[in-house]
């Protein structure tokens, strides 16, 4: 079984397992080399359950115990080494580093994890709503603040949450049904993203969530959920794959909306350049006559 068969497969059952083999099945999809290169004792620790309830998620899944459920994990291992063997190999290149592969792989897991019916959904989700509102905390407020600067070009009615002197609550609350609130997170996930999106969501407003799991809370409560990966060999979590997701969107939308979008950019274009907003060299011509 390919490893993404796996993840397909604890994403499609996932609703029907209980609370403790749902913490075991999250850990599972998110830790998948923790997973290839630990026992079955070492797993449950890590995830914090009994041994006993690894085997019982691999039965809830149709496959025969733990090291079935951990074999995919180990091939998926096994080529990526490879890969990075023959990467060093080639002669006169130099070798790549653990972050630029795990970056690479980062970025690829966009194609990989949304077809293009999934972005077309979510860009006609942004185009269509009243007001449109981007949330991220932490390392994901540049996302949202990158998402909301681009969204401005495409179309009016945008707002980054900000938080700004406690007022984010005050913010969300002026959503309605009509409206859309993009949020970002990925693991560690933010209490306050993820207590927004629940809030919004149960007051009826429409969530798109771009996040790493399908099984993370954020994407538990969003009627739209976009997917990246965020592996790194080192202590922090790689943003390559959110920032690639997120270019991905705003230039499905841009593709989607038509003359409208058009017309904005147009009209954005000359006024920036009649506000000479950007730095340009001096006239030559000019400065030669003067």
């Amino acid at each position: 079984m390919p490893y993404r068969h796996l993840t397909q497969l604890l994403d499609a059952r996932f609703a029907a397992l209980s609370p403790e083999l749902q913490r075991a099945a999250r850990w599972v999809r998110e830790h998948p080399a923790e997973l290839g290169l630990q026992s079955m004792r070492q797993s449950a620790r890590s995830a914090g359950v009994a041994p006993a309830t690894m085997t019982r998620l691999a039965q809830a899944l149709g496959l025969g115990g733990f090291d079935a459920m951990r074999r995919p994990a180990i091939a998926a291992l096994a080529r990526s080494a490879a890969q990075a063997g023959t990467d060093k190999a080639s002669p006169g290149v130099a070798p790549i580093s653990a972050l630029q592969q795990a970056q690479s792989l980062n970025v690829t897991s966009v194609a990989l994890r949304n077809n293009t019916d999934q972005l077309q959904a979510a860009a006609m989700a942004i185009l269509a709503a009243r007001q449109v509102a981007f949330l991220g905390q932490r390392a994901s407020f540049g996302i949202a603040h990158h998402l909301r600067y681009t969204c401005d070009w495409l179309r009016a009615g945008t707002q980054l949450v900000t938080n700004l002197a406690g007022a984010g609550n005050d913010e969300l609350a002026e959503l309605t049904q009509a409206d859309l609130l993009v949020a970002v997170s990925q693991a560690p996930y933010s209490v306050q993203t993820v207590q927004c999106a629940q809030q919004a969501q149960s007051r009826g407003v429409p969530v798109l969530a771009l996040t790493d799991s399908a099984l993370s809370p954020l994407a538990r409560t969003a009627s739209i959920v976009l997917l990246f990966d965020a592996a790194s060999p080192s202590f922090f979590h790689s943003m390559t794959g959110v920032q690639a997701l997120a270019e991905t969107l705003m230039a499905t939308v841009a593709e989607q909306g038509g003359p409208a979008v058009v017309k904005r950019l147009g009209d954005r274009q000359q006024r920036l350049q009649s506000d000479r907003v950007y730095w340009d060299k001096p006239n030559r011509q000019r400065r030669a006559t003067a």
